[in-house]
């Protein structure tokens, strides 16, 4: 009997962690910037801190509607005192008179010598006289001028996509524009002559091209301009054309498909052809042929073509590599530990990132299941799932084990 078994085995296959830190090891975060007023900066990344030129509050003002007092004048529950003023908020206020109220608004000023404010439901108003019936402590219900903010304190730390709270907050300090990093601009293209594009009629052999949207829809929720080059025919030439025109005008290459051992898998060859492969075949499933490179400058991420393989790939490893292109601070996603509803009696080799659902009990805990498919071409499963559970290689589970989650509201943001 003769042949050749050209399989690797697990051991010539790059962990998981070393292939992430690989990766992040090149990401190169963007240097160009652009200066956007509020309404336009919401998703952008923060390239200069920001910080307060003004104290938040302003003054010391009233935490409610009710009256300001100088706690001296109310010895005893039912002091009567006469009011001497009224401020509203956006007014500015006389000094208290002595053995007077003022009454006074939330948000409103607290006038000179008043060193405390009750609340109107513990005070009767009776003519031009309030009845206090409690006994207030010095500072109640006054918040104090730069209790929120300090002038020339940082309020917003670089490194982070522009939240709405994000711009309140620099409105609130009187900034009006902010200095983001510019979007990333990342080509995509995918490889495949039995590829038809959706709207057409399907053909004998042929599948349509589902990739294109999934990776240029991940892009677009990540920030990142988009270059669509499209299918590229099953030949090297082409595929070493498609490359070099995508190098030629984006910060990143993304490739689906093409990167296996088949006779018509071409990226591979002509990436090694154009520059380099740095990183190629990971330990894991699904999405063991994720390749990583460099074409010139510009690098390069190749994902498997079966679309439950790109859809995790995609997540794994290029959204941590874009979100620190994009400048962004923290660029790993949050894992959560919660309990398995299910059996996990086979496990791979390779540590297993499975399609699952975190879904709420009766009794208000949380259970994980997953899907039944194992199978990398059931994109299906990608939207009956709400993130993807981490099964360690050669480990197997039994329901109401720890398991570790990652939810889609992390990682496809």
């Amino acid at each position: 009997m003769s042949g050749c078994d050209c399989t690797p085995t697990v051991s010539d296959l790059k962990p998981y962690e070393e292939a992430l830190e690989l990766l992040l090891s090149h990401a190169r975060p963007m240097q160009d910037r652009e200066t956007l007023n509020l309404h336009e900066a919401l998703g952008r990344v923060l390239a200069a801190p920001v910080k307060s030129g003004i104290d938040v509050p302003g003054w010391d003002n009233s935490a409610m509607d009710g009256y300001a007092v100088r706690v001296a004048d109310i010895p005893a529950e039912g002091t009567r005192l006469s009011v001497s003023q009224r401020i509203p908020a956006g007014t500015a206020p006389q000094p208290l008179e002595p053995g007077t109220a003022a009454r006074i608004f939330t948000g409103a000023p607290v006038p000179q010598g008043a060193d405390a404010v009750i609340m109107q439901e513990l005070t009767c108003q009776q003519g031009d006289e309030v009845i206090i019936n409690t006994i207030p402590q010095t500072g109640a219900n006054i918040r104090r001028r730069g209790e929120d903010i300090r002038q020339d304190a940082q309020i917003i730390a670089p490194g982070v996509r522009l939240l709405p709270q994000h711009l309140g907050l620099a409105a609130s300090v009187g900034v009006g524009s902010l200095e983001v990093f510019r979007k990333p601009r990342v080509a995509v293209l995918a490889s495949g002559d039995e590829l038809l594009m959706p709207g057409q009629p399907l053909k004998p052999g042929m599948i349509y091209n589902s990739n294109i949207f999934t990776v240029a829809g991940m892009l677009r929720a990540l920030g990142c301009e988009v270059i669509d080059l499209g299918q590229v025919a099953d030949t090297l030439e082409a595929t070493k054309e498609a490359l070099t025109l995508a190098t030629s005008q984006s910060d990143l290459v993304i490739a689906s498909g093409g990167v296996s051992v088949g006779e018509e898998d071409h990226v591979k060859p002509a990436v090694e052809a154009l520059g380099e492969l740095n990183m190629w075949k990971v330990a894991i499933r699904p999405g063991k042929p994720v390749a990583f490179g460099h074409i010139g400058d510009t690098p390069f991420i190749g994902t498997p073509g079966n679309p439950v393989s790109l859809f995790v790939t995609f997540l794994l490893f290029a959204r941590p590599f874009i979100r620190k292109l994009a400048g962004l601070s923290e660029v790993m996603p949050v894992t959560i530990e919660t309990t398995a509803g299910f059996d996990w009696n086979k496990p791979d080799k390779r540590r297993e990132f499975h399609r699952a659902r975190l879904e709420k009990q009766e009794d208000g805990s949380d259970l994980v299941r997953v899907h039944p498919s194992r199978s990398s071409a059931v994109l299906s499963s990608t939207t009956w799932a709400n993130g993807l559970v981490v099964l360690p290689e050669n480990q197997t589970i039994e329901a109401g084990d720890k398991v570790q989650f990652m939810p889609f509201s992390e990682l496809l943001s």
